[in-house]
């Protein structure tokens, strides 16, 4: 299940390796700059807690769809050209929310575009970079390269939580209307998705899967989704990764932000600070994590830092004073990414080559679809004296979530497990 390639000596593949980075940074920046601001701005819209809980589970559904059809059919289709559609997508929903306040527009634009409400990875992207990632790097140096992807991906999104909250800060100290400082920032994110087409276009043909090795892995089995041989443990794990983000949905970097908002009064700029440092420290985390798994193993290291960071989550709320809150917040991101690297390397590690695209988008699918429907119900809470509920149950499921995968995976070890990761 495991390919050789290597980037030593191959400068198209070291290229490769760096487009993937600057795309992932580019498009983090972006996701990171909407994310603390779309809430405030569908509420300056004069939107309705409910209209927007809708617009959010639309947003994710639709990502659902979107990563479907695109992923499962990357492999065949060509990663590129994948990765170019779905960056177009994202530029033109930016695009219509900065220019119109119709809810029936939005909502079209919510669920056939790439709009990320979460800060976190949403379309094609995260599914076939990984696949090419893996195309071009041996697969000893994968879980570390994945955290230095990730923390790629978690340097930008704070830096783009920062940079947002302090360009409407300074548009509204110049006099301008706090709708059109929203708008600049989400005339941002189109462009964003403009660079990523073109970048998608500068790859090489060395992350695509080369056409000789299909045929082998897929003989005798039968394809669905673009998985032949590993669709059993896709879907266990799937089914495990929709749980996680289900829970997730209920405390999405946006709804946390409007929570701190409405619960203590912090204003954007202080929004930005805050959710940039978050991020920082979420960076560091995922790096940690290529050192760990070599230790412990991924299952392991996906399971005994997801747990306490979860605990810390639960006591967001319970905190007397902004401060207390922010300090439980910040320890919780301290911990909270270690698992994605080793999760997306044991993903890769138990697939064949050419089902990787595949995998990784059913999974990621499988998250979307968790994560669709929680947003709709944390809005209204949010609404409501309930207001703090949210946060104990996505920490209360993210604990079952990591009960569950333990009790299932701890015992299968990945074949570059035995391996120097």
């Amino acid at each position: 299940m495991e390919d050789k390639s290597d980037t030593t000596n191959n400068p198209f593949l070291k290229l490769n390796v760096r487009l993937f980075f600057l795309a992932r940074f580019v498009r983090m920046f972006a996701y990171g700059s909407l994310s603390v601001l779309l809430v405030l701005y569908l509420a300056q819209l004069k939107l309705s807690e409910a209209k927007i809980g809708l617009l959010l589970t639309l947003t994710l559904a639709g990502d659902v769809a979107v990563s479907l059809l695109l992923t499962t059919t990357a492999d065949r289709f060509g990663r590129r050209r994948t990765l170019a559609i779905g960056a177009l997508l994202m530029s033109m929903a930016g695009i219509v929310f900065a220019m119109t306040n119709n809810f029936a527009v939005l909502l079209l634009a919510a669920t056939i575009g790439v709009i990320s409400p979460s800060g976190n990875e949403v379309g094609p992207f995260l599914s076939v970079e990984q696949a090419g990632l893996s195309q071009v790097i041996p697969f000893n140096r994968r879980t570390n390269v994945f955290g230095w992807y990730n923390l790629t991906g978690s340097l930008a999104t704070a830096l783009g939580a920062l940079v947002s909250g302090s360009v409407v800060q300074a548009i509204r100290n110049a006099g301008a209307l706090v709708l059109d400082s929203y708008r600049v920032v989400i005339f941002g994110y189109a462009g964003a998705g403009a660079i990523l087409a073109l970048l998608s276009l500068c790859l090489s043909g060395e992350v695509e899967l080369p056409h000789n090795n299909t045929a082998p892995q897929t003989a005798g089995a039968r394809v669905f989704l673009g998985l032949h041989r590993s669709k059993g443990i896709v879907v266990k794990l799937s089914a495990l990764f929709s749980l996680d983000a289900f829970a997730g949905g209920f405390t999405m970097q946006s709804i946390v932000a409007y929570w701190f908002h409405i619960r203590f009064g912090v204003q954007p700029a202080a929004l930005g600070m805050i959710f940039f440092w978050a991020n920082i420290l979420a960076a560091v985390s995922a790096l940690t994590a290529a050192a760990l798994a070599a230790r412990i193993g991924l299952i392991n290291t996906m399971v005994f830092t997801h747990l306490p960071s979860n605990v810390l989550l639960i006591l967001v709320p319970l905190m007397p004073s902004m401060p207390l809150a922010v300090l439980m917040l910040l320890l919780r991101f301290s911990i909270s990414q270690m698992d994605v690297p080793a999760r997306q390397s044991y993903v890769m590690a138990v697939v064949e080559p050419d089902e990787r695209s595949a995998a990784a988008g059913v999974t990621a699918v499988a998250r979307s679809i968790g994560a669709a429907v929680s947003p709709g119900i944390s809005t209204m809470l949010l609404g409501s004296m309930l207001m703090s509920l949210p946060f104990f149950i996505s920490g209360g499921l993210k604990i079952i979530y990591d009960l569950l995968l333990y009790r299932g995976f701890a015992a299968s070890r990945p074949p570059a497990e035995s391996r120097p990761a």
